[in-house]
């Protein structure tokens, strides 16, 4: 199946605006700086597909091998043949910043050919992301473009939010440079009083003989949200009991940041 008939369902559900029924797998919450878990629901253990979460990962490699310079730099433009069921606005020149917002799989794309497999293997193995597997689809040697789209590469909630901690607590090999515009590409609005978080959807269906299960899309939400005095690393991973009518990551994302001000009232101090 190709990219752009295993995903189009995303951008026509997303027009919508309707979410579908879904289940919450995994919940958890951990303090940054002790790693202690101060709140685990469900299924945490449970490895699936990171999907546009990886994104996180992506951007502290290109930041650290030069490929990515800054917010705004470099800005690639669109050309005919890239993945475009994004709509209209992955069919622009698009800079880190706007990779992240709009989550532009073809983006991803060239920074992943621009490091090379190799490189590419190496900082997922110095990541120690998930399964550490980015041989892609079997036997199509397409690694470079789609291990994390509901391919070989999986991780659960417990080793996202492990993974996170690193970021935050700046343990992984990359340069000082890369965790800084990693951060600032990430942060999103509509944080409670006092918080800034950052933090990356994700949505991928299960696969099997290379069929894509879209009534059960896999839904993230991953990051971190920071005080003065406390940083908490989270993982959000749903999954849809039918075929959605929005992205399984934007329900993902919404109804745990609508939780969100209890959950960091309750794990403050």
């Amino acid at each position: 199946m190709s990219l752009r008939s295993h995903v189009i369902g995303i951008a026509l559900a997303a027009a919508s605006g309707q979410a579908a029924e879904a289940h919450v797998i995994c919940t958890i919450i951990a303090d940054a700086a002790s790693q202690k878990i101060l709140l685990q629901q469900g299924s945490c253990e449970q490895r699936v597909t990171p999907a546009s979460t990886f994104k996180i990962a992506i951007s502290l490699m290109g930041f650290d091998a030069g490929v990515l310079k800054d917010e705004h730099s470099p800005s690639l433009p669109y050309q005919n043949g890239y993945v475009d069921w994004g709509g209209a606005t992955w069919r622009q020149a698009q800079d880190p910043t706007s990779w992240i917002k709009y989550s532009v799989v073809w983006f991803s794309q060239q920074v992943t050919r621009s490091l090379g497999m190799p490189r590419f293997q190496q900082y997922v193995r110095d990541f120690q992301y998930g399964n550490v597997d980015v041989s892609g689809d079997n036997g199509k040697d397409n690694g470079l473009d789609r291990a994390w789209i509901s391919s070989s590469l999986k991780i659960s909630p417990l080793e996202q939010v492990v993974f996170l901690e690193k970021i935050v607590n700046r343990q992984l090999p990359v340069n000082q440079h890369a965790f800084d515009i990693t951060g600032k590409i990430t942060e999103i609005a509509g944080a409670p009083d006092g918080w800034t978080i950052h933090a990356k959807t994700g949505t991928g269906f299960p696969r099997e003989n290379g069929v894509a299960d879209e009534s059960h899309g896999y839904g993230w939400f991953v990051g971190w949200a920071t005080t003065d005095q406390r940083t908490l690393v989270f993982a959000r991973l749903i999954q849809d009991e039918q075929k959605g009518q929005r992205p399984a990551g934007l329900t993902a994302r919404d109804d745990f940041m609508a939780e969100l001000p209890d959950l960091l009232n309750s794990h403050a101090n």
